[in-house]
């Protein structure tokens, strides 16, 4: 799944020790570009992704799963990010080429009469 909206926060990373060592667990918040934005806790582990290369109101593309489990009869849902990009969707379109027909235009018809190609 993906996920795009504007970088809010950078939380502080959580540390602990496990049976296979050390772990570190960073998250930050994103508030999408919804018209009724939602702000979004997401969460990754190890060096796959790096939240610091952005700056806090960035338009960011995650890419993400999202896990529910259960833990004494209640459930918890995890965010948990692979990949974060800049969002190229908002990049600024190049301008219409000169010459080229207004959209309330209609294309010129082409004929089929004299083509010779066999479909």
């Amino acid at each position: 799944m993906e996920i795009i909206g504007r970088l809010d926060s950078i939380l502080e990373p959580q540390t602990g020790e496990s049976a296979k060592g050390p772990w570190r667990k960073d998250s930050f918040v994103i508030e999408t570009l919804d018209q009724y934005p939602k702000k979004v806790n997401i969460s990754y582990f190890g060096e796959k992704v790096d939240i610091n290369k952005f700056n806090i109101n960035d338009e960011i593309k995650v890419s993400i799963n999202i896990d529910s489990r259960e833990f004494n009869g209640k459930w918890y849902t995890n965010v948990t990010a692979w990949r974060i990009e800049l969002n190229q969707a908002t990049a600024s379109t190049p301008p219409a080429a000169a010459g080229a027909p207004a959209p309330s235009e209609a294309p010129p018809e082409i004929s089929d009469e004299g083509d010779d190609l066999p479909f």
